[in-house]
């Protein structure tokens, strides 16, 4: 079963930069990424979201491959397999794209703008959908970043821990709310 952690930051570059330093986590096989995203709120207070996975394109790939692959089959039939690649091809790119377009994959997009429209300007969050973690080497590794755990479908000591990690010893963050009365027990 995946786990939803999102993490607010006080700048608009350290979800990006967390982002980064879990994609080497990911490398190194320490945590296993089903989706991510970043949202940012530039100081005009617009919110831009970066997708990790593009489903458009990938439908498009996708589509493009397995069209390219039945067209050639269909193309031997008829005696012409290259015209039956080029319109396979081109059939499944389009129809690759257009159900890329409409699926919702990992993290509900509309989940995502409703948290990203309460961040406060020139700050931003990063969404994680994890599959797999080994926790004590990727918390080690995000103790470099400061931010504010605000939704997670972690267990409340998992929470706690992934929180001390982001808040440098514990040390609480300005603006940030007191920690739960279980967390502290």
């Amino acid at each position: 079963m995946s786990e939803l952690v999102v993490v607010s930051f006080d700048n608009p570059h350290d979800a990006d930069r967390a982002l980064t330093e879990l994609g080497r986590l990911q490398r190194e096989h320490l945590i296993d990424l089903a989706d991510s995203v970043v949202a940012i709120r530039d100081p005009d207070g617009k919110l831009k979201l970066k997708q990790s996975l593009n489903l458009t394109t990938m439908g498009a790939a996708s589509g493009a491959l397995w069209g390219g692959m039945f067209g050639t089959l269909v193309g031997l039939v008829f005696l012409n397999p290259l015209l039956g690649l080029v319109s396979g091809a081109a059939l499944g790119a389009g129809s690759g794209a257009l159900s890329g377009k409409l699926a919702d994959y990992g993290i509900n997009d509309d989940f995502i703008r409703s948290v990203g429209e309460t961040l406060q300007p020139n700050t931003s969050a990063l969404f994680v959908l994890v599959r797999k973690v080994q926790p004590e080497k990727v918390l080690a590794e995000l103790s470099s970043f400061t931010g504010r755990v605000i939704r997670s479908s972690l267990s409340p000591d998992q929470e706690r821990r992934l929180q001390e990690a982001l808040s440098r010893s514990g040390a609480s963050l300005p603006g940030s709310a007191a920690p739960p009365a279980d967390a502290a027990a």
